[in-house]
């Protein structure tokens, strides 16, 4: 993986690049649907590519219960298993096994866990994790690491920070194995690896994480542990003195952030890669996402007003029972081309679950576009 900076914005901290992976080039800023078990839900890879996503997110906590890893190195790896042939990356599964907070217990190993299918005992290693997704073929892997709640106490938070820098120097040992004739293993070589800032809303343990983490020289750096009940002023003030400390020539990814004015506060203080289940998730409940002015205008809307850009269409409302115009008249997307918030509405009201597939079409088409006006808004 290689990444480069093309232009950075004169008035903010805002940067376009691109990421270049053995599966295409990815624009950043971008944002990642999210593909936990190997498919955005109610979605086909081929939506996902008229949508023009660029990327995907798959987990490897889920992949590895089902349908199990062995299944999906017999293909060749994810990539043809689920038919996408761009960018992957594949969380750690860490966060999924940190949910787990009645049947999981954190040893300096690893996290021993209870599936919360059928129960069985497992043990995930920063190793194993590695393994997983070196069999996945992932472009872009993450490293194991512990994410704490809101609020904790610091003791806790700095423990979680250190386990974390000490998983992260294990996962990356375990990411290019020597082969007996010393040579590394060029597979593995070409998949990247991204460590996780950890520290919870302290300022010293967030700081300390992130020059550890860099003087151990990874792909990329995501910063995790935030959105996770802190106020958002909490959030954006980690933002402020913990960018900085992260190096420029790198991909910076803040992992679960999704409401589109956190999006573009975040690209305004320089995070390239973005990923939420807001879109998606919001979209099966019918909550959708609309423009308030036509694309000519948005560059100029999304930095200078960035609370004021949009609007969302509770569709299920019993005001659009006849309304047969479309979510947004503007919006290209298949489902604004084609049918009226009328018959959304209906679809939802009846529990068709067409409903689900054309909301996350529009939703998805919301923040794509989103994400291409941001990089216009860079670019100049």
């Amino acid at each position: 993986m290689t990444f480069k900076i093309a232009k950075k914005d004169k008035s903010s901290s805002a940067r376009l690049g691109r990421i270049e992976t053995n599966h295409g080039v990815i624009k950043t800023p971008f944002f990642m649907p999210i593909a936990t078990m190997g498919a955005v839900k109610t979605l086909a890879p081929r939506d996902l590519e008229e949508l023009g996503a660029q990327i995907i997110l798959s987990n490897t906590y889920h992949l590895m219960l089902r349908p199990g890893v062995n299944l999906i190195k017999r293909t060749s790896g994810l990539h043809k298993f689920i038919n996408w042939s761009k960018p992957i990356l594949t969380d750690s599964g860490g966060y999924q096994v940190f949910s787990l907070s009645k049947s999981r217990k954190i040893v300096e190993k690893g996290v021993e866990f209870s599936s919360d299918i059928d129960g069985r005992k497992y043990l995930l290693t920063p190793e194993k994790s590695i393994d997983i997704q070196l069999a996945l073929g992932s472009d872009i892997m993450m490293c194991l690491d512990e994410c704490v709640a809101y609020p904790c106490k610091k003791e806790y938070a700095a423990e979680a920070m250190e386990r974390t820098t000490r998983w992260a120097e294990r996962s990356q040992k375990s990411k290019i194995p020597a082969s007996p004739a010393g040579r590394k293993n060029q597979k593995s070589e070409s998949q990247a690896l991204f460590s996780i800032v950890q520290g919870s809303v302290y300022k010293d343990l967030r700081l300390e994480s992130a020059r550890n983490l860099v003087n151990l020289d990874f792909d990329g750096y995501a910063i995790g542990g935030l959105a996770v009940g802190e106020p958002r002023k909490k959030m954006y003030q980690v933002l402020d003195y913990l960018v900085p400390e992260l190096p420029e020539n790198k991909p910076r990814y803040l992992m679960g952030i999704g409401k589109p004015e956190e999006i573009i506060k975040a690209v305004k203080k320089g995070i390239d890669m973005f990923d939420c289940v807001i879109p998606t998730r919001n979209a099966r409940h019918g909550v959708l996402y609309k423009f308030k002015v036509k694309s000519s205008k948005l560059k100029v809307r999304l930095f200078s007003n960035s609370e004021n850009f949009y609007e969302i269409i509770r569709i299920k409302n019993k005001k659009y029972k006849n309304n047969l115009s479309p979510i947004d008249p503007n919006c290209h997307c298949y489902t604004c081309q084609n049918f009226s918030r009328a018959y959304l509405r209906h679809l939802f009201m009846v529990k068709e679950p067409l409903a689900q597939r054309l909301a996350t079409i529009h939703n998805l088409s919301f923040y794509l576009e989103m994400m291409r006006e941001i990089r216009k808004v860079i670019r100049g």
